[in-house]
């Protein structure tokens, strides 16, 4: 594909924000507009990207409408992310990612049938215990949050079943990296274990610290979505986006601390609600569909998070 015009919502957010750079220095873009409501995101994220910027939410059709007019792809980040979020307030966590996915759908449908690649979330697998999570598996959702992901990607599927839309819905697993934000009650770990240790604070692990993620860094992922848009890529079911990795957060203090060179204290907390023990995702699909992909290592990925929070 050339002249490319891609719409990204949620675009002035961590991912998004990422994602609008990569397709900024792609030459096959020819513009990247972001919808954005800034509830999360931030425009100085944007700065210097070129993006055509539309503040609102998702959840305004005409607002939408307006941004999807003439575009060739829409990527769909834009979310109330979090499972401590949405435990607190599960309605907000609703009406952001369940309704604002179908505001979305629905806009690409009279934009002119536009393809629509969104974020789901490995949170959908819940309590399943099964390792690898393969997307096969049945869903077992522990959080609102998670429920609200999963009514994001069967809408996405039913919208292709019912009006042949191409959709591609990817579910993250633990993404980080610069552009992350850590000091707010729902940073992400990663983000919250950096800032603490550049700070002098002491790491927070919520229960024994043995769960384990599958972290999968910001860089890889935004050159997939990258590449679904522009190859045209689809897929009515879902896939993970992620490598097979399973570390346990244990274990990433302990990888910080050899990017640091010095050790960490930390302090064991309560478990928290709605947290899921394991993850690790079966990366076959994925494979599949993006044979050419080359993750990042999850200590070049800390490496070079420690570096953008040491810039700053």
């Amino acid at each position: 594909m050339a002249n490319v015009r891609v719409v990204v919502t949620g675009g002035a957010g961590f991912i998004g924000s990422n994602l609008v750079a990569e397709l900024s220095g792609r030459p096959e873009v020819t513009e990247v507009r972001v919808v954005d409501d800034l509830s999360t995101g931030s425009r100085a994220n944007l700065a210097g990207l070129g993006a055509t910027f539309f503040e609102g939410s998702v959840c305004d059709p005409a607002l939408l409408d307006t941004a999807l007019a003439g575009a060739d792809a829409v990527v769909h980040l834009a979310a109330l992310p979090s499972v401590p979020r949405s435990v607190a307030d599960p309605l907000a966590s609703h009406h952001a990612n369940a309704t604002g996915t179908l505001q979305v759908l629905l806009a690409a449908r009279r934009a002119g049938h536009l393809p629509v690649v969104a974020a789901s979330s490995s949170s959908v697998y819940g309590a399943n215990p099964t390792l690898p999570k393969h997307e096969g598996l049945r869903t077992a959702p522990l959080s609102p949050y998670a429920v609200s992901k999963q009514a994001t990607e069967s809408y996405l599927t039913a919208f292709a079943r019912c009006y042949g839309l191409p959709v591609l819905p990817f579910r993250f697993f633990n993404v980080f990296g610069p552009g992350q934000p850590a000091g707010h009650a729902y940073a992400a770990v990663v983000p919250t274990f950096v800032d603490a240790a550049l700070a002098g604070r002491p790491l927070r692990l919520h229960g024994d610290g043995l769960q384990t993620r599958d972290f999968t860094y910001v860089g890889t992922v935004r050159a997939v979505l990258a590449e679904a848009v522009l190859r045209g890529v689809s897929s009515a079911e879902p896939v993970n986006l992620a490598f097979g990795t399973r570390t346990s957060l244990r274990a990433l203090v302990a990888e910080l601390e050899a990017v640091l060179g010095r050790s960490l204290r930390v302090e064991h907390t309560d478990p928290r609600p709605g947290d899921v023990r394991d993850s690790q995702a079966d990366n076959a699909r994925l494979r599949g569909l993006f044979p050419d992909v080359v993750p990042t290592p999850l200590r070049e990925g800390l490496e070079r998070t420690v570096e953008w929070f040491r810039s700053r």
